[in-house]
């Protein structure tokens, strides 16, 4: 499996090869690359990369305390020695903070942005301690715990068991280190709502209909001050809509990248 060695740590990362327009997927916390499987095979005219956030997956957990900036930078970095200037960038929930970080690094690597089940704003000082207590606590029980605690969040009620089972598989295969780095590069990450009105290049945002960590009022609030964003619900879907309703995201996002400008 492909793997690149960035700043200290080995990242592992999907790549189809197929295509000549590339599309990057950076997933949600705590999962993986994997969660986005339906979407490498939907995306068969597209060159679709989607790397593992240190410490999650099957990258090595970072030495140093992680950040936003440094997930921006290891896509950046992914992307160049893979010789990919130009890409329709997927973020979805944290995927879509590092998203944010990307783009005000480098707006110009982006031909296209699809924002999904994600927020622009920063943790208050409430949702900072409760970050860290997460993070103190996974790194004291382990990944069981954590996915005891983020499958009721994720995924709609009444979810299918094979979902749940899907979701529960991907967090097993992360660490306990990378899931708290995660979480605390989360509580430091900046308000990102002064970005959306900079955002110049196509946009769409999506959200499940039945999101209850980033509610579809926060999808529309978002929408409206990314100026030309299209926004789209999925139904049947909570918070993992590119997992819980695969044939409604791909058939946004498809339609997306076709109308993107060469």
């Amino acid at each position: 499996m492909p793997r690149i060695e960035i700043d200290g740590t080995t990242l592992h990362y999907e790549d189809t090869l197929r295509g000549e327009r590339a599309v990057l997927l950076l997933h949600a916390f705590p999962l993986h690359s994997g969660m986005w499987a339906d979407q490498l095979a939907a995306l068969a005219d597209h060159r679709v990369i989607a790397p593992d956030a240190r410490g999650l997956g099957q990258s090595s957990p970072a030495a140093a305390p992680c950040s936003m900036a440094r997930l921006a930078e290891d896509a950046r970095a992914l992307l160049a020695a893979l010789g990919v200037d130009r890409a329709a960038v997927v973020g979805l929930s944290m995927g879509g903070y590092v998203a944010f970080e990307l783009y005000r690094r480098a707006p110009g690597l982006f031909q296209g942005l699809v924002l999904s089940d994600t927020r622009p704003g920063a943790d208050s000082a409430e949702g900072r301690a409760g970050r860290e207590r997460f993070a103190q606590t996974a790194l004291d029980r382990g990944l069981g715990w954590v996915a005891d605690e983020m499958l009721p969040k994720l995924l709609r009620p009444g979810a299918p068991a094979a979902t749940a089972a899907r979701v529960r598989a991907w967090i097993a295969d992360g660490t306990v280190e990378g899931v708290a780095a995660a979480q605390r590069a989360m509580a430091a990450r900046p308000d990102s709502g002064p970005t959306l009105p900079t955002i110049t290049c196509p946009t769409l945002v999506m959200v499940g209909a039945d999101d209850a960590l980033t509610p579809p009022v926060e999808a529309e609030a978002m929408a409206c001050a990314i100026a030309g964003s299209e926004l789209v619900s999925i139904p049947d879907a909570g918070h993992l809509p590119c997992v819980e309703n695969p044939a409604a995201f791909n058939r946004a996002l498809r339609g997306f990248l076709a109308r993107l400008p060469a």
